[in-house]
């Protein structure tokens, strides 16, 4: 089997990264061939740390970008991009690259659980406006834990444990790539800074051949959430997927699907409010339709 490079982008407290790298330079297997950390321009830079090739931005450009950075420092035939806050097993890169080998080339994750246990649905279905609209309609989302929800939001999900599938994409959390086929098509897009970058990656790679995998018989846990505003994540999120929209087709039936979901939101909350509920239809509203401005700032 092939070796393989990790790729760590950093920001922030480089306290995990760190404990991530510890976990890499301890792997069984003989696989790993290196260590990339793609330091983001970082508030707190990461440490010269032996063994791990730490490259530095001048400019906080977000995952995409810091990923395409320290691809450019890969010399081996597959990369492992990995998000800083993750816990793998001593066997992990093995596990996973001997799982990926019938496939290749291919884009392949794990399966990703939280540290409670409960799992992140890692497969997706390549977006829709309907999926979008499904998920910003607040009434459904009592329903987020039966599977029509997430297919209705674009969820694939027969992707669950032990079970190995292709799927139309995969979320980035940690991803083993083809190197050659990944610069054939040019790397991440930068336009975007967060949210939609791996799924516009995918889509290209498709075209060339490439499928994504899901490799639910191997697990890797992921702390997940971030440390970021909740209000400025959701207008990456939302600005993300308008500008996959308006790349791949559907910018106007995306926004005009997200206003209506609004419109029916406010109603819902209108009922709610004469009901007594702690809730402001009105303001609820504004914030919902300000989303679909463009030209938000941007930032960590």
């Amino acid at each position: 089997m092939t070796s393989v490079t990790a790729v760590i982008p950093h920001y922030g407290d480089p306290a995990t990264a760190l404990a991530l790298v510890r976990s890499l330079q301890t792997q069984r297997g003989g696989l790993l061939a290196g260590i990339v950390v793609s330091d983001d321009a970082s508030p707190v830079p990461f440490p010269e740390t032996e063994g791990v090739h730490v490259v530095r931005r001048e400019r906080n450009g977000g995952f995409g970008s810091a990923v395409n950075t320290g691809m450019e420092r890969v010399e081996t035939e597959l990369a492992l991009v990995l998000n800083s806050d993750l816990e793998i097993g001593a066997t992990f890169v093995e596990d996973l690259v001997r799982a990926a080998y019938p496939w290749q080339p291919a884009v392949v994750s794990p399966h990703v659980v939280r540290p409670n246990g409960v799992q992140e649905w890692i497969g997706a279905h390549f977006p829709s406006p309907a999926h979008h609209a499904t998920e910003w309609l607040s009434p459904l989302a009592r329903f987020r834990e039966s599977d029509a929800w997430r297919e209705g939001v674009g969820i694939d999900s027969r992707c669950t444990e032990g079970v190995v599938v292709p799927v139309d994409w995969v979320k980035g959390a940690a991803m083993l790539i083809p190197v050659g086929p990944f610069r054939a098509v040019g790397g991440f897009d930068e336009a975007y800074f967060m949210f939609a970058e791996e799924v516009d990656l995918q889509r290209r790679l498709r075209e060339v051949g490439v499928p994504s995998i899901f490799a639910g018989t191997v697990t890797v846990t992921h702390e997940g959430g971030g440390s970021s505003d909740p209000e400025r994540r959701r207008h990456w999120l939302v600005e993300s997927r308008l500008k996959y929209a308006a790349k791949w087709g559907g910018e106007s039936a995306l926004k005009a699907s997200l206003a209506t979901a609004s419109v029916v939101n406010f109603g819902v909350n209108a009922l709610r409010q004469v009901a007594g509920r702690d809730v402001d239809s009105v303001a609820t509203l504004r914030r919902e339709l300000g989303y679909l401005k463009p030209g938000q700032e941007r930032g960590q």
